[in-house]
């Protein structure tokens, strides 16, 4: 893959005091980087980011030129920026918040400010590289406008984005006061990627909920785009992890350690020090255990591994004593000469270090309270190369969806987190063994290289989706439209109303022709062998008030009622209209059910409108009034038929095509043009003669031949061929 722009809040390398440079910790920076170095799949990138330190504009020229050789370019932040932007916004406001702990988030307008000009600063970086084949991959929370901002400057690029963090419920995501502009921020991606279906699933109902977009199977259409939001599980380098156990430092500290503690069976654990992980109530859960069960005193250790993690912040420094005060008392109650519970460290281990400490251990706990994906789990069934040992996974990691076999536990309940330790303490080899199989055979196939390899397949294969529906853009054929207009000897237009002539709105009363369009309409009008039918559902009384005077034909109820110019209304059914009633006390139970809901009452049919309700609950409700009415319909000649956030139901056998027809049949048309936004528009673009032109208005897939923007763009086109 070529042209791939890396886009993350850290670089792989962050700068000392005394300008050298060093590894950056932490997963995400981890992953990305053994994914570029071990994947076959890319050929050239490069990675944009923060360096970690604020440097005068003497020195950033020599640090960038340095930076260059390992593909790298810096985003250099004045340090009043990134204080407000990565310790405020980023971990005052989004951290918190995405791992549901909305009491924690601090709403400051000046955080969000400065999140807003960061994300700035780094697109005016990418733009200085971005080409006409780029494929841009924007990394997690830090940089969450980004994607719309690219997307404005470069409309033709494909973005991707994966949040390495979880997206909280939409309850929880809308008391964000800036929640419109972060969604919008993320829709100027192709691709939005997230660790578990959970996430995906939240992040899509939010859309609906906020932005009222809908979606099916995870596609969705935005500003004439498709975007695909999707479930991507992040891997891990499985067999550097593997065999790891093979090298000699790390069998030396583990023999070491080994050596320190005898015999006694290992507890491990080790995380950043952070409010999401749980620290607190592993201890809790460990003193509960060494209550219940003196007859492990002696012969159980945990060494409990927290690393630093802003230092600076009263929060946290305010857990670390809370930690540190806890692991005191349990030492100073159950510690003996010889034996002290808790082995704490408070600093980050390298590399050889973790390993060895993954191969010693009997069990592991890793229970954070909310975690995105959580390596660690997958870092030690990865590295037990003797198949033993036992992983305590919390529910509410991500990691937990793919490592079912370990003991999984909700983090919140001490007394279960107790018990549970004490069974893996107790679990025999042999079935240390079954459980740590699968569940090693499952990360060796869906590793770190699968990962960013199944992201980046998907991304490209949008790009080809999106040349499909750019060849059917309506604006770029409007002059080949004209020359078959001026052509053609007889020509007929088939033109929907709502959504089509005039803009959707909350109530159909409120959609009556502006002037404008009742200018162009005449103007068409009087074109010589030019015949309009404006098709629409709506009521035929609509109509003959709006229109009065112009020159045009009807085709209403969706195809009920037919009238020619200067005829009388014909009607195509034969049936009585006595079955609303039923279908009416139905839909007004449901009308009650779901608030802001309405009936409209037409002479041969009825519609249930509800795009003024709650997106969520109307997909319930409207689920369950679709089974009634079908139930209700079943041995009555009449049709349900879903449209665009209405249900009608009108006598079957009845459609646009079959009443196009009718006109159809009048002369020879040469040049036959139809528009529509509707699912029932489709009945019209099925039964066209191959060489209609045929325009779906609006976002979604459609048997049509052209896709509009908006009703705007059918006036546009109207006013060209009049011109």
């Amino acid at each position: 893959m070529k042209s791939l722009i890396i886009v993350a809040n850290r670089l792989p390398f962050y700068i000392n005091p005394d300008l050298t440079f060093c590894e950056s910790p932490g997963g995400l920076v981890s992953g990305i980087k053994t994914f570029l170095k071990k994947s076959q799949f890319i050929r050239d990138y490069i990675w944009i980011g923060w360096p970690g330190i604020h440097l005068d504009k003497k020195k950033t020229e020599s640090i960038k030129k340095k930076f260059q050789k390992f593909k790298c370019h810096p985003v250099f932040i004045s340090a009043k920026q990134i204080d407000k932007f990565y310790n405020g916004f980023c971990n005052k406001v989004l951290w918190p918040l995405f791992h549901g702990f909305p009491n924690y988030v601090v709403y400051d307008e000046s955080f969000w400010e400065n999140y807003m000009v960061v994300n700035k600063l780094f697109c005016e970086e990418v733009a200085k590289y971005v080409t006409p084949d780029s494929i841009v991959w924007i990394h997690d929370y830090h940089l969450m406008l980004l994607p719309n901002m690219l997307r404005n400057l470069f409309s033709e690029i494909i973005i991707g984005f994966f949040l390495h963090i979880p997206f909280p419920p939409p309850e929880i995501f809308m008391q964000l006061p800036w929640r419109k502009e972060i969604l919008e921020g993320l829709l100027g991606c192709d691709l939005i990627g997230f660790h578990i279906y959970e996430y995906t699933i939240n992040f899509l109902r939010t859309l609906s909920r906020t932005l009222k977009i809908d979606h099916k199977m995870g596609g969705l259409f935005y500003q004439n785009r498709f975007i695909k939001v999707e479930t991507f599980p992040m891997g891990i380098d499985f067999e550097l992890f593997h065999n790891a156990s093979e090298r000699k430092k790390i069998k030396r500290i583990s023999q070491h350690i080994k050596k320190q503690l005898k015999d006694k069976k290992i507890i491990f654990s080790v995380d950043r020090l952070d409010y999401t992980k749980g620290i607190y109530n592993r201890l809790l859960a460990f003193e509960h255990l060494l209550l219940r069960r003196p007859d492990f005193h002696e012969k159980i250790v945990l060494i409990m591994v927290v690393v630093p993690s802003r230092e600076g912040v009263e929060h946290y420094q305010r857990m670390k004593k809370q930690i540190e005060e806890k692991i005191s008392e349990i030492n100073g109650r159950f510690g003996k000469i010889g034996w002290t519970p808790i082995l704490y460290y408070y600093r980050l281990l390298n590399f050889e270090e973790l390993v060895a400490h993954y191969l010693i251990t009997d069990v592991i706990l890793v229970t954070p309270l909310k975690d995105g994906m959580n390596l660690i789990a997958k870092e030690f069934v990865a590295s037990r190369k003797d198949q033993k040992g036992v992983i305590v996974l919390s529910e509410f990691a991500g990691s937990a969806k793919e490592l079912g076999e370990a003991f999984i536990v909700n983090p919140n309940s001490v007394n279960e987190l107790s018990y549970v330790l004490e069974k893996a303490l107790e679990l025999p080899e042999e079935e240390q063994k079954t459980r740590l199989i699968p569940m090693q055979e499952r990360l060796k196939r869906y590793n770190i290289i699968k990962w960013g390899k199944d992201f980046l397949i998907t991304l490209k294969s949008l790009k080809k989706e999106r040349e499909r529906l750019t060849i059917k853009l309506l604006s770029t054929h409007f002059e080949e439209i004209k020359q078959a207009f001026n052509k053609a000897l007889n020509k007929i237009f088939f033109l929907d109303y709502d959504g089509t002539l005039v803009p959707i709105v909350s109530k159909p009363h409120l959609a009556a022709p502006d002037k404008e369009l009742k200018k162009i309409l005449s103007e068409l009008s009087c074109v010589p062998n030019t015949e309009i039918v404006i098709i629409s559902g709506r009521k035929k009384e609509d109509f003959l008030k709006w229109f009065n005077g112009i020159k045009l034909n009807f085709i209403c109820e969706h195809g009920i009622f037919i009238k020619k110019y200067k005829n009388d209304w014909e009607s195509l059914v034969a049936i009585s209209p006595d079955f609303k009633s039923s279908i009416k006390n139905l839909m007004e139970i449901y009308v009650d059910r779901l608030p802001q809901s309405f009936i409209e009452e037409k002479e041969f049919s009825i519609v249930f409108h509800y795009r003024n309700a709650d997106p969520e609950l109307a997909n319930l409700r409207i689920a369950e009034l679709i089974d009634e009415l079908l139930i209700l319909t079943g041995n009555m000649q009449i049709n349900v038929v879903l449209g665009d956030k209405i249900i009608e139901v009108r006598p079957s056998g009845i459609d646009k095509g079959l009443a196009a027809n009718i006109f159809l049949k009048d002369k020879n048309y040469d040049f036959i043009l139809a528009a529509g936004d509707d699912i029932t528009d489709e009945d019209l673009f099925r039964v066209l003669p191959k060489n209609a032109i045929t325009i779906k208005v609006g976002e979604g897939r459609s048997f049509a031949k052209y896709n509009a923007k908006s009703y705007i763009e059918i006036r546009n086109l109207i006013e060209h061929l009049i011109k």
